[in-house]
Order: structure tokens, then C-alpha cells, then sequence
């Protein structure tokens, strides 16, 4: 018999301490280029009042972001309440903070949505192709903006613009083929039963198309939304920029964030959008400032978001109670 070492590092520790030493790696290359001065400078010159005010606008793109998931999964099936909805959301942004990328996050917000005994089928499908439409969302951005700013791009630039939304494209449409062809039948009797479900809530959502331009409309202004932020932010910097630089500039990076190679995409973030802003005559140092700054919001939310999402657990789980007992009481009078 296998005995397992006790003192030997878990996976799930071992990748998070790899992604906080990829994190610290990627700034001490970063600020080892950049004038160190020169960042925490540009950085204090974003006011308290404007990152207090920017918070509180970001955390309502989120909340909408929330109801637009809840969407998304209740056109599959799922049935949850907004306060449902706002929990698990919220507690998915906060595990961002702790696991690779926003996937994890999304793992995080489907297990306790079914851990509320909804629809496990409905909330993979729908939260899966809510991610899709947000993704797609980022790539259209970026795509108008690299059609509006094309004399700021260098042709190998482009051209691997291009590539990527191709390959990303032509992977969604084989993955959605296959899994409209895929025969049932070929597998054991557990997994044709998930497969037939994922058919099923696919053919509720394919029954509810405005739902999801619907969703797919709310995903398109949230991403603007946090864009015009993210300039507003940077003039409070001093980075000026027009807004087509940062419509093209800014999904990319998010993009980029998806890889775990830092934990929570921090630091990646920063150097994509450096790189990807120094076309249009913006410092290094001053975007690598309000990347900072953007981070700082994000994160503040985030703990805020894990707070507000135990809240109202506690706050449901109260009001499942009370329920619970009322409907007992009745039945014992009844009897």
C-alpha cells in the first residue's frame, strides 16, 4: 500500500506559491527596467476621492456582471434567486485573488451555486457560455480597436492580432461542432446522462436567442464600461491617450491575464499593456502606474465582493431557516 508523505507540498499550495514567485519575478524584471521613482510618483497623483469613486463604479459593472451570469444560467435551468446570483458571483471574484485565473474563479462561483441544490447542468452550461460571451466580447473590442488604430501597428503586430482571433475563432466553432455531433451512445451510462443534460440546456438556450444577445449586449458594455474607467483613472495619472489606443490595448491585456503564469494575472497585466501602449507615445512608467492603481481597485473590490458574498450567505441561509421552521410550525398545527 502507497502511504503518502504528509510533509510533502500540496499541488494546489505548490501552484500558488509558483504563481506569487512568477508574480515577484515578473516586477523585479519589470522595475529593474522602469524608473522605480518615477512609477510611485505617477501613482500617488491618482487621488483618493477618484479611486474611491472609481471603486464603487467598479463594483457595479460587477454586479451587473453578476445578474448577467444569472442570466445565462437560468436560461439553462438553473433558477437562481439575485441574491444567489450576487453570492456566488462575488465569491468567484474573490478566489480570483488565491487560484491561476478568472477560470478559477468561475469553478469557485458553479460549486456553490450547486451546493444551493440548483441545476448542475444548467449552471456548467450556462456559466460556461457566459465566460464564452465575455471572452468574445474582449476579442470584438480589440478587433475594432486594431481596425481603428492601424497606423500604430507594426505589421508583425498585426499580423499575430490576426492569428490569434483566427485560431481562437476557428476553436470555438470546432468545439461547438463537435459537440453538436458528438453521439451520446459512444459513452458509459453516467456520462451519457451528463451529455444528454448539456444537450437539453442547450436547446433551452437555443430556444431563448434574445437572452443571449441579450447577455451578450450586457457583456459588451461591461468591458466598455471598465475601459472608460481604466481612462478616466489614467488621466487622473496624467496619462492622456485617445480612446481607441486603450479599446485596443486594454481587452488585450485582459486577455493576457487569462494565463497562470502570476497569480491572478497581476504583473502580466501591466507589461502587456506597457508594451502594447508604447505605439502611441505613452511612458512606461506611467502606464505600469495605473495599471497599479487599476490593480489596487480590482483587489480592494475583490476582498470587499468575498465579504459582501458571506454576508448574504449568512443572510440567505437565515432566511432559509426562518422558512424552514414556519413550514414546520404550519405543518404541526395542521397535525
Amino acid at each position: 500500500m502507497k502511504v503518502e508523505n504528509s510533509n510533502s507540498p500540496r499541488p494546489g499550495l505548490l501552484g500558488l506559491t509558483l504563481r506569487i514567485a512568477g508574480t515577484v519575478l515578473v516586477f523585479a524584471v519589470l522595475f529593474h527596467f522602469l524608473p522605480v521613482r518615477q512609477v510611485f510618483t505617477d501613482l500617488r497623483r491618482v487621488s483618493l476621492p477618484l479611486c474611491l469613486l472609481i471603486g464603487a463604479a467598479y463594483f457595479f459593472g460587477h454586479f451587473v456582471g453578476s445578474q448577467k451570469w444569472r442570466l445565462m444560467v437560468n436560461s439553462a435551468g438553473a433558477g437562481l434567486s439575485v441574491l444567489e446570483a450576487v453570492r456566488c458571483y462575488f465569491a468567484g471574484l474573490f478566489s480570483v485573488l488565491f487560484l491561476p485565473s478568472i477560470v478559477g474563479g468561475d469553478v469557485v462561483r458553479a460549486g456553490l451555486a450547486m451546493r444551493m441544490g440548483r441545476g448542475k447542468t444548467a449552471i456548467i452550461l450556462g456559466g460556461f457560455v457566459d465566460r464564452i460571451l465575455d471572452l468574445s466580447a474582449l476579442g470584438l473590442l480589440a478587433g475594432l480597436g486594431a481596425i481603428l488604430v492601424p497606423d500604430k501597428l507594426s505589421p508583425s503586430t498585426r499580423k499575430i492580432f490576426i492569428l490569434l482571433v483566427a485560431a481562437a475563432a476557428l476553436g470555438g466553432v470546432l468545439f461547438l461542432v463537435t459537440f453538436a455531433l458528438l453521439p451520446a451512445r459512444r459513452f458509459a451510462w453516467r456520462w451519457r446522462r451528463q451529455l444528454v443534460r448539456l444537450r437539453e440546456g442547450r436547446r433551452a438556450m437555443a430556444q431563448q436567442p434574445k437572452i443571449v444577445a441579450v447577455a451578450f449586449a450586457l457583456a459588451m458594455g461591461i468591458q466598455v464600461w471598465f475601459i472608460v474607467l481604466t481612462v478616466v483613472l489614467a488621466n487622473g495619472a496624467g496619462l492622456r491617450l485617445p480612446f481607441d489606443a486603450w479599446l485596443f490595448a486594454w481587452p488585450m491585456a485582459k486577455l493576457s491575464a487569462i494565463a497562470p503564469f502570476t497569480q491572478g494575472g497581476i504583473g502580466v497585466r501591466e507589461v502587456t499593456l506597457a508594451a502594447l501602449l508604447l505605439p502611441f507615445g505613452a511612458p512606461a512608467a506611467q502606464t505600469v502606474a495605473v495599471g497599479l492603481a487599476w490593480e489596487g481597485i480590482s483587489v480592494s473590490i475583490a476582498l470587499l465582493g468575498g465579504l459582501g458574498s458571506y454576508l448574504v450567505g449568512r443572510r440567505l441561509n437565515r432566511s432559509n431557516g426562518e422558512k424552514y421552521q414556519t413550514g414546520l410550525g404550519s405543518k404541526t398545527s395542521a397535525l
